[in-house]
């Protein structure tokens, strides 16, 4: 499979200036996505619609209208809304549900010219890290179909780095457009908690967690799909507005956490890779300290992790009673542990996030920039939920996911982007994580940064 010719941006300008037509630039991605069917990255298409709609964009430019994703082709996670299309959530419960209506971050994507080709597959409702689900199966990686992009934006992420479309959209409660990105060799952006409205959509299990995520091959096309998605809605009484903040990193002040002050495993492949990465970045002139943030006593994911299923067993508990084996199985013992949650140990869960996001906040005064690992290891084989071993050590399921839920639970916004990859060519990436709210800061920031590794 080969990636396409031009970015988000090459294909925004090569439609407006008429060197290509949006029905044409959706016609080739249609046929891309058709040649990598055994990828399983694209779930659903609708080839009508998506010409229909391409067609509409080529009459906008027609009568002088100006968008900055003209034409732009657009793979969106089967757990957001978009009007007209099957969205599923990857369940068999929602397997004929087609959205009523976009979601606003969908409904400003359109109005910018982006043109929707497909969806993109997920983990039922978005609460695994590996990309499969009952209704449709897993979702192989770009670079070896034994393997996993991981989850649960695989599908979205899968379609990127296999040149399939420039941009995808997908969301991140936990990770889930940060590791999978990380894994596949492409750059994902979990926003500020708000920075984009989320919804109108599926009811959330995540509490306040999950944020609309763009995923692309480069920062550029990632800031790009932002500016068009950004910025308070009505309709989402959590959303806000974020002012323009500076976007130099001359005299940004950084830290490197290896490990993000945390007890855990990384491959020694991905630890090296790390820190030869951040003494390039010194070299280059960044001022770069070896700082690890300072948690609160019983701080790990198994603290919080009461409020997902929680949150499961609320939206789902009754279907669960009635039919258990409708739903994913590594699901449904989520929305069983979730029903027998009590109040308090929720309650606690909840404190436990709150004191994530303290601590978060009270490292970020006086650092604007933490550079982490976003996954401790490589994709792993397609038919386990993690991989047996990181860092020499046997691995919980969970152990590919230790460095990105705790920016979450903050509601800070965090990028990953390509810094290495093992002998076997698998990628992984540098995470960065700003203050909330400072999301063009970060974008900035990481672009300059992703300029001055490939100078390198």
């Amino acid at each position: 499979m080969t990636k396409p010719v031009n970015s988000a941006r090459g294909i925004a300008a090569d439609v407006t200036a008429g060197r290509t037509s949006a029905v044409e630039t959706a016609e080739a991605a249609l046929a891309r996505i058709e040649a990598a069917k055994a990828l399983n990255a694209v779930v659903t298409i609708d080839p009508a619609r998506t010409l229909a709609d391409a067609a509409r964009v080529d009459d906008r430019l027609c009568a002088g209208e100006t968008m900055s994703l003209a034409g732009v082709p657009i793979v969106v996670k089967d757990n957001i809304w978009a009007s007209g299309w099957r969205v599923t959530q990857g369940s068999r419960l929602f397997a004929d549900f087609v959205a009523p209506q976009d979601a606003v971050a969908i409904e400003r994507l359109r109005k910018a010219g982006a043109v929707i080709v497909g969806i993109g597959a997920t983990s039922e409702f978005a609460c695994k890290g590996v990309t499969t689900s009952q209704l449709y199966g897993p979702t192989r990686h770009p670079l070896d179909p034994a393997l996993t992009p991981g989850g649960s934006s695989g599908g979205p992420a899968a379609a990127v780095a296999a040149g399939l479309v420039p941009l995808a959209i997908g969301t991140d409660a936990g990770g889930s457009s940060r590791r999978p990105p990380a894994h596949v060799g492409v750059a994902g952006f979990k926003p500020s908690y708000g920075a984009i409205p989320y919804g109108p959509g599926f009811a959330e299990p995540f509490f306040g967690l999950s944020v609309i995520a763009p995923i692309a091959s480069d920062v550029a096309d990632i800031a790009l799909a932002f500016e068009a998605m950004a910025g308070a809605d009505p309709r989402d009484p959590d959303s806000a507005l974020f002012a323009r903040q500076a976007e130099d990193i001359d005299g940004m002040r950084m830290a490197f956490s290896p490990r993000l002050g945390l007890d855990v495993a990384v491959d020694d492949i991905v630890a090296n890779a790390l820190a030869s990465t951040v003494d390039r970045l010194s070299a280059a002139g960044l001022r770069i300290t070896r700082r690890d943030p300072v948690w609160p006593t019983g701080a790990t994911e198994d603290a919080i992790m009461p409020l997902q299923h929680a949150g499961l067993a609320a939206l789902y508990g009754d279907a669960f009673r009635k039919d258990p084996t409708i739903f994913d199985p590594d699901v449904a013992k989520q929305i069983e542990r979730g029903l027998s949650w009590s109040g308090a140990e929720v309650a606690g869960a909840l404190v436990a996030s709150a004191a994530i996001a303290n601590a978060f906040a009270a490292f970020l005064t006086d650092v604007d920039l933490l550079l982490t690992p976003t996954v401790p290891c490589v994709a792993w084989s397609l038919t386990q939920l993690g991989p047996d071993m990181i860092g020499g050590k046997p691995a919980s399921p969970r152990g590919h996911a230790v460095f990105t839920p705790f920016v979450n639970h903050a509601r800070l916004p965090a990028i990953s982007i390509p810094c290495g990859t093992d002998p076997r060519g698998l990628p992984f990436g540098l995470q960065i994580i700003a203050r909330r709210g400072q999301d063009r800061t970060l974008l900035g920031a990481a672009h300059q940064i992703e300029a001055m590794l490939q100078a390198c």
